[in-house]
């Protein structure tokens, strides 16, 4: 991304990260570098020094983007360039951050560092899931989640046009192995490394049928009929639509679909490791930045000097 000549700015629709996006657009004006975000962002946080487009331009014209938020601000942008991935970094401003790859106090050294040429680009694959006249794409997970009285999610499951079982839950996630962390480990199922292949079923509440992880190949493609209930379906967390018997979806997987920045000695890593420990912890955010080991925590604000 540091030899980019037009970077994106995608933001997260509630929190205002006006102050990370004057920072990125200091450094942009520094870099000969084009600063672009969609219109209703910049007229929204007032935005100087960046260039308002629409959301295809934004799309199809830049050689980056930078994602202010959480992770679900980073997944809407590497689905926003999905069809023609360029890089894409994460800056978290949100709870979690799993995905992301910088703490937003991080921002200007992940940006020196880019322009140094110390970040790589790692691959990462998404879910192409298909329905009767509409395609989606999903880098964290596909769900289909019980509506109350709607019944349960039923379904059947066929893996290369086998049929393999069938299910009767309260949700069946569809996870990529980078969305092996979210709501897939939530109701149980593995952790893998981003880096693997393949992907995950999990049911969640299960009431009869399948009760368990299955790990699909990366070139099985899967199909879910559903035989009773409505489910919503949820694509990386974004409702999509509702389901209903007779319906199929058709799940293929899509290698290096979307291109995710790292920085050189990033400890997003052990951030994420330290965070999913703590998740089952019975305490609330703000007790568990004492169980942090020291190494790992930002370093104290300095305190300003009092003048007598």
């Amino acid at each position: 991304m540091h030899d980019g000549k037009r970077i994106g700015l995608v933001l997260h629709p509630v929190r205002d990260c006006s102050g990370a996006a004057a920072r990125v657009a200091a450094w942009t004006t520094t870099h000969d570098v084009e600063l672009v975000a969609g219109a209703d962002d910049v007229d929204r946080l007032s935005l100087q020094g960046v260039t308002p487009v629409d959301v295809e331009e934004l799309a199809t014209s830049v050689d980056g983007l930078i994602a202010l938020g959480g992770d679900g601000t980073l997944l809407g942008a590497m689905r926003l360039v999905a069809a023609a991935p360029v890089p894409v970094l994460g800056v978290n401003f949100g709870r979690l951050g799993f995905l992301t790859e910088v703490e937003a106090r991080e921002l200007d050294s992940a940006l020196t560092a880019m322009a140094e040429g110390r970040s790589t680009v790692e691959p990462r694959s998404c879910l192409v899931v298909r329905g009767p006249g509409w395609e989606a794409v999903a880098f964290n997970d596909v769900v289909l989640a019980r509506v109350p009285g709607q019944g349960q999610v039923e379904g059947v499951l066929s893996v290369s046009g086998r049929r393999y079982g069938r299910y009767r839950c309260d949700s069946l996630i569809v996870s990529t192995p980078m969305g092996s962390t979210a709501y897939n480990y939530a109701a149980g199922g593995p952790v893998m490394s981003p880096g693997a292949e393949g992907l995950l079923v999990t049911p969640s509440a299960p009431m009869s049928g399948i009760s368990r992880t299955i790990m699909v190949g990366p070139v099985e493609p899967l199909s879910l009929e559903i035989t009773a209930g409505r489910p919503a379906m949820e694509v990386d967390g974004v409702h999509s639509g509702q389901c209903g018997p007779g319906d199929v979806l058709e799940v293929t997987t899509r290698p290096d679909a979307g291109l995710l920045v790292r920085i050189a000695d990033s400890r997003a890593a052990d951030r994420s490791r330290v965070k999913l420990s703590l998740l089952d912890l019975p305490l609330l955010p703000d007790e568990l930045v004492e169980l942090v080991p020291d190494e790992l925590r930002p370093p104290p604000a300095p305190q300003p000097t009092q003048v007598d």
